[in-house]
């Protein structure tokens, strides 16, 4: 049972662990990202920074097994470093009804359409193809926040930002 998947810059960080941890009531945390599976510091601090009740996983983005973690019946918050990765796992089983943008840092070619998150037009129609599938796509930082939709990100980003 995944129970949020989030794409967040930073990861595990302050917001994810001081509110959505207990907001969402998870008992496990998957960070599937290859940077941070390849540093022995990184996976150290993050596998740290949350309560040693949480189980947390950090591996490379290709060796999740997005389809047995979306049927175990397992509370779980999933983390994907870019929006890049969303359609990755999805395309490798990952279920989901709601993908939340927490921090998508600004580069070249994106906008910005929340406080904390900048969009590309790639990205945008990626995340536009999720929801056409059924899921839900918002962005907020922390869950006491007023969620965006997509559709008024997308608004956003046509007026540029």
């Amino acid at each position: 049972m995944i129970t949020l998947v989030r794409v967040d810059n930073r990861l595990i960080h302050g917001q994810v662990v001081e509110a959505w941890l207990p907001h969402l009531k998870v008992q496990r945390v998957i960070v599937a990202d290859d940077e941070a599976a390849a540093s022995p510091l990184i996976r150290a601090a993050m596998a740290l920074a949350v309560q040693s009740a949480i189980e947390v996983q950090i591996l490379p983005l290709a060796q999740v097994d997005f389809a047995s973690i979306s049927k175990d019946g397992v509370r779980t918050l999933v983390l994907l470093r870019d929006v890049a990765a969303v359609p990755f796992a999805h395309a490798h089983g990952l279920a989901m009804d709601q993908l939340n943008l927490g921090n998508v840092h600004f580069g070249t070619g994106r906008r910005q359409v929340s406080p904390s998150v900048f969009l590309a037009e790639a990205e945008l129609k990626t995340l536009q193809g999720l929801a056409d599938n059924g899921v839900r796509v918002e962005a907020r930082a922390v869950p006491s926040e007023k969620s965006v939709e997509l559709g008024e990100l997308a608004e956003r980003w046509m007026k540029g930002g």
